[in-house]
């Protein structure tokens, strides 16, 4: 992973910069080289399935890392790349339509590239940081979303359960997570899977991350004035049956999200919470009156990324049982799973892991679990509640994949680690 040197592509390799007139290189912007080498970068991350591409300047180096399956891995670069670190930005900046001369303030563009005849859409950010400016670049390969609900990886109850939530007139169903966890492409699932001729479906998003066909999307535009409570207020004029906001960030947003539920309209939203229950609470710290969470709310769904087993590479593992029971791992499989790990290979850059898949956790409301959301109950007493009708944790669902032979109980205790598991994993 990484580039050695400073040198060309091959020239065999299909790789083409899609940019309008005003955007159009010349040859007389960055050198050759120079060029060459970003194009080594990106096209290096694709190759890797990196999602995202980081350039961090420090005082004696450039040093350059992509994240791939949620984690980072610093790529090998030349001592001498520190040279041309403003020559690189300057290049990223004049690749997304940036302005070159301003290093002062952040800025944001976005790059178009064709690979193998695959469209890739590139999201560019720039930070002024100590040592000059900090790159960010978001991969997001066009045909990777598109993953219908049977293929993101739902147990057979929880996939019945939510293509049941999906079709109901009027509600709201909350998807969770931290940034990266894949929210984006669960909400996209379920949009994908209603979208017909009679149904009306309006999102607004930051930013739109990929067009679906047949609906309608609107691209907040914060500097004009275009918010998510702003879009939201207007998408309602526009008869619509099914709306998406982006994220629900204020109390002005979500009072419009729920008053959309309230008059007959399906909303499927984001909310920053670390597991289901918490969206409640969360929900009336920002304000919004118990009963009308209780009444609007018909589903929570909360989820984590797990990285998967490498399938070249896949390898039987013994796990010592005082360890499980530590963890916490079902009593009842202890003795009877099997597990594996990956023991590493060329496929998988030695890492013993390739891809993703989620973990779930679906809390849908019942008339047992709106009393407490009205007595304005803590997340834990919702959770326990939850549990004892049939809901399983994060946690829970890991350790189901884990017996499938599809992840690591390390991968399981990483995403779902609480401070009593932290140190388990360090071991």
């Amino acid at each position: 992973m990484g580039a050695e040197t400073l040198d060309e592509l091959e020239e065999d390799e299909p790789f083409e910069l899609i940019v309008s007139e005003d955007k159009e290189i010349t040859d007389g912007d960055q050198e050759a080289s120079v060029i060459k080498f970003m194009n080594q970068i990106i096209w290096e991350a694709f190759q890797d399935r990196a999602t995202d591409i980081h350039f961090e300047p420090a005082e004696d180096e450039l040093r350059i890392r992509y994240r791939v399956d949620g984690i980072l891995h610093q790529a090998p670069m030349p001592p001498q790349l520190k040279r041309f670190q403003s020559a690189l930005i300057s290049r990223v900046k004049v690749m997304a339509g940036m302005d070159i001369a301003e290093k002062r303030l952040p800025q944001d563009g976005r790059i178009n590239v064709r690979i193998k005849g695959e469209e890739i859409d590139i999201r560019v950010s720039t930070v002024p940081t100590v040592y000059g400016e900090s790159v960010s670049l978001r991969l997001l390969t066009r045909g990777k979303i598109f993953m219908s609900l049977d293929k993101l990886g739902f147990d057979p109850d929880h996939e019945a359960a939510l293509r049941e939530l999906i079709v109901k007139p009027h509600g709201i169903v909350l998807v969770t997570g931290p940034t990266g966890s894949g929210k984006s492409t669960s909400l996209y699932a379920f949009l994908s899977t209603i979208n017909t001729v009679q149904k009306r479906i309006i999102t607004i998003e930051d930013p739109v991350e990929y067009e679906l066909k047949g609906i309608n999307q609107i691209p907040v535009r914060s500097d004009i004035g275009l918010t998510f409570a702003m879009g939201l207020r207007h998408i309602l004029r526009q008869d619509p049956n099914v709306v998406m906001v982006g994220e629900i960030r204020d109390l002005e947003t979500a009072e419009i999200a729920i008053r959309a539920a309230l008059t007959g309209h399906l909303v499927f939203s984001t909310l920053h919470t670390n597991d289901a229950p918490s969206a409640f609470t969360r929900l009336i710290d920002m304000g919004i009156e118990p009963f009308l969470v209780a009444s609007s709310v018909e589903a929570v769904m909360a989820q984590r990324l797990v990285r998967t087993i490498c399938k070249h590479c896949k390898t039987e593992q013994k796990v010592d049982e005082t360890y499980l029971h530590k963890i916490g791992f079902p009593e009842e499989d202890i003795g009877k799973s099997t597990f594996y790990y990956g023991a590493g290979c060329e496929a998988c850059h030695q890492l013993g892991y390739q891809g993703r898949i989620a973990i779930y956790e679906l809390l849908v409301l019942t008339e047992a679990l709106r009393p407490l959301i009205l007595n304005r109950s803590a997340a834990s007493t919702l959770a326990q509640k939850a549990m004892e009708q049939g809901m399983r944790t994060l946690r829970m669902d890991g350790w189901r994949k884990v017996k499938n032979g599809v992840t690591t109980i390390e991968e399981v205790l990483r995403v779902t680690q609480t401070e009593e598991h932290m140190e388990l994993l360090e071991e």
